[in-house]
């Protein structure tokens, strides 16, 4: 598995950013074509295959990782939201996993396709 990290500028506050990437209403509006609770876990649809995640990690305002239920490689996804200390801006970073050295690219294009979403969404 090849760990990667892209980062993305966006205009954004800081809690609507968080809102979109930690709760279901919010990552249904650019993640997945719907997003459903099922518990604690997250249920993503794809073209109405469903695939669950667990939040592992959060930290309000700060970052969010999930980790897919059907996999044990110890992969995962993260956002994590970055201020700069000097000029306020605000970054969000995210972190994934592929496959092999000849997916990352792809994995990095799937990911700007979704941030473009992302970005639509909150108006940034």
């Amino acid at each position: 598995m090849i760990k990667y990290s892209i980062e993305y500028p966006l205009k954004s506050s800081i809690k609507v950013l968080y809102n979109n990437l930690s709760t279901a209403s919010g990552l249904g509006e650019w993640f997945a074509d719907d997003v459903s609770l099922k518990g604690k876990n997250f249920v993503f649809t794809w073209d109405g295959f469903p695939q669950e995640a667990e939040v592992v990690s959060k930290k309000s305002n700060g970052h969010v990782r999930f980790s897919w239920v059907d996999e044990e490689d110890g992969t995962y996804f993260e956002f994590k939201i970055v201020v700069d200390a000097i000029t306020n801006d605000v970054s969000l970073f995210v972190t994934d996993f592929a496959d092999s050295e000849d997916e990352v690219e792809d994995a990095k294009m799937l990911w700007n396709k979704q941030i473009d979403r992302l970005k639509a969404s909150i108006g940034s």
